[in-house]
């Protein structure tokens, strides 16, 4: 999203929007999610971006999932949750409300478009936990993988 329109956004009192997935596999050691690093600041993410014209935010998601981290697998249709974060543009912050899809990951790509610009890293629930910066995205992981275990609907 450009900065202008950013702007104009916030100004007029809108929220602005991104859509992401929570990339996770099963093996025997337990639940892993799939963390990687943003290109400016080298934290630690989850793959996100702008909804896309033509595609459901679930579908946008899985494409962001693609591109950034070279993941595919099955996404949910339905959202697993939402956190809040503050986007850093050139000039300024904006507040960003990002809408949370599963990705059960199926194959993860040795060629794709960020290839070089992030880093992948398989972790624990926990590790992820304490590696990502936002509160309520902490709070979604755990919230995750209780949803996973059948301890919560």
């Amino acid at each position: 999203m450009k900065e202008k329109r950013a702007k104009a956004l916030v100004k007029k009192g809108k929220t602005i929007r991104q859509v992401a997935v929570l990339p996770y596999r099963e093996r025997e050691g337990g639940l892993e999610i799939l963390l990687l690093t943003s290109r400016g600041t080298k934290r630690f993410v989850i793959p996100k971006g702008w909804p896309m014209k033509g595609k459901a935010d679930w579908e946008a998601a899985a494409v962001e999932a693609k591109q950034e981290a070279g993941l595919v697998g099955e996404v949910d249709v339905e959202p697993r949750g939402s956190y809040a974060y503050w986007k850093r543009l050139k000039t300024i912050f904006v507040p960003v409300t990002v809408t949370v899809y599963g990705l059960r990951v199926t194959e993860e790509l040795s060629q794709f478009r960020e290839r070089g610009q992030r880093e992948r890293a398989w972790v624990s629930p926990q590790q992820a936990q304490m590696l990502v910066d936002e509160p309520h995205l902490i709070s979604l992981i755990a919230s995750f993988k209780e949803q996973l275990s059948g301890k919560a609907a």
